[in-house]
């Protein structure tokens, strides 16, 4: 296969993925979102292209699979041409990993807390505005403990933890005057950790349990510490079912279980570019390898035209 990884070329998941791939025999590039591109004449089929460091086009439309590793910042209408550019690529027939339908709903929070609650599915009361004024009456509401999270945003970046009224509407202020959307969710006191099961194609890989140090953070990309954890059946059923929610063929999916009453699970994100390396540290599991074998059971089960 030609596949492509559409992520940070200094990513240690570009290059565990670029790896997996050389090694089953396949053709592996490496591209960026910023050296992406398309060219429609005419009544000839459109071309999407992304560009190496010589500027040499790079036809993406040749390729069998693209996978997609990171969703940076952008305006919006940086933001609205890739999702558009990836969904042509999906419609010539390039497999895009995840669809750029999951990667729309799960890079959204209010769009993944919304459908997941809408399914009947536990998720923290949650309150989404523009305003100062709003965010302040949902602070109360939310009873005066409240995590704040950007709507889109991974690796716990940006998120804050916010129970006293007046920094709380200093903080609401400053967002509303960047033009922020204000996403507040109910603190959930917690015992220090919470669980990240990884799903592919509706099948559990595994889990691990994340312990955070000195933060209620428990991202491994912020110092939290990871162990292998075996999920009840319980816990497998509320993450496969996130994930189908989101049509995240592969996806991470973050639950958070109450100190005063841990069976009352909360599913507090589906991320549908997930990290695997703390995962992969605790349980030697290669997450890269496998995601490769899915690809190309996928293409050899793709039907003929």
């Amino acid at each position: 296969m030609r596949i492509a990884i559409l992520g940070n070329q200094e990513s240690w998941y570009c290059e565990q993925l670029s790896q997996a791939a050389h090694s089953r025999g396949h053709d592996a590039r490496k591209i960026e979102f910023r050296d992406l591109a398309s060219l429609i004449s005419g009544t000839a089929p459109e071309q999407c292209f992304s560009y190496d460091a010589a500027q040499n086009q790079i036809e993406l439309n040749q390729f069998d699979c693209l996978i997609i590793r990171t969703m940076p910042p952008g305006s919006l209408e940086q933001v609205v041409f890739r999702m558009d550019l990836l969904g042509r690529l999906e419609q010539a027939g390039v497999t895009i990993f995840n669809s750029p339908r999951a990667i729309e709903c799960a890079v959204d929070k209010y769009l993944t807390t919304s459908r997941l609650a809408a399914a009947g599915l536990p998720v923290p009361a949650t309150a989404v505005c523009e305003s100062s004024e709003a965010a302040m009456q949902h602070f109360e509401t939310l009873g005066g403990d409240v995590v704040v999270k950007p709507l889109f945003g991974s690796e716990g970046r940006g998120i804050f933890r916010i129970s006293d009224p007046d920094l709380a509407y200093r903080s609401f202020r400053t967002l509303e005057r960047t033009q922020a959307v204000i996403y507040l969710q109910k603190y959930i006191p917690h015992p220090g950790y919470d669980l990240r099961i990884l799903i592919l194609n509706g099948n559990i890989i595994g889990a691990i349990r994340r312990h955070g140090m000195n933060d209620f953070r428990t991202n491994i990309s912020r110092q939290g510490q990871a162990e292998s954890y075996q999920p009840s059946d319980q816990e497998v059923e509320l993450a496969v079912r996130a994930a189908e929610l989101t049509q995240a063929t592969f996806a991470g999916v973050d639950l958070l279980c109450p100190a005063d009453a841990p069976e009352n699970l909360s599913l507090l994100e589906v991320n549908a570019v997930p990290g695997w390396r703390g995962f992969q540290s605790a349980t030697n599991i290669d997450v890269a390898a496998l995601v490769i074998e899915y690809l190309e059971q996928k293409r050899n089960n793709r039907p003929t035209v």
